[in-house]
């Protein structure tokens, strides 16, 4: 099972998601930053190098906040997702096509890919 991290980013109340590009699996998709960790390489280590190579800025990675798996036809992934605070730097988009920063109560409006849907219900729990 390969395991992903996911950056749960707040700012000013709202929380970054990222699109998918066009030619990716769920193009289209809405989705918590992040990436596949490397062998050896830590959890908070992979999310800062992932978020750095997707959105060019900086990030310090925080606690575990949620965990989920998914399983499809091309296997199964355990997705972490952790706190991170966001430096000041502008992000600038390599892999996705569009960024947004949404209120939690407003994360289910987002056509999220699947195994980011669990932690956004969590997010969204968490504003009632």
């Amino acid at each position: 099972m390969k395991t992903v991290t996911a950056a749960v980013i707040e700012k000013n109340g709202r929380i970054l998601l990222t699109r998918r590009s066009h030619g990716q699996i769920f193009a289209g998709r809405w989705e918590f930053p992040g990436g596949k960790q490397e062998p050896g390489e830590t959890l908070a280590a992979c999310l800062e190098r992932e978020i750095r190579e997707e959105l060019s800025v900086t990030v310090r990675a925080g606690e575990i906040y949620a965990e989920s798996i998914f399983c499809s036809e091309r296997g199964a992934i355990r997705l972490v997702a952790m706190k991170a605070d966001l430096g000041d730097e502008e992000i600038r988009l390599s892999v996705h096509d569009r960024y947004a920063w949404v209120e939690r109560a407003r994360l289910a409006d987002y056509d999220l890919s699947p195994a980011d849907i669990p932690i956004a219900r969590k997010l969204s729990k968490e504003a009632s």
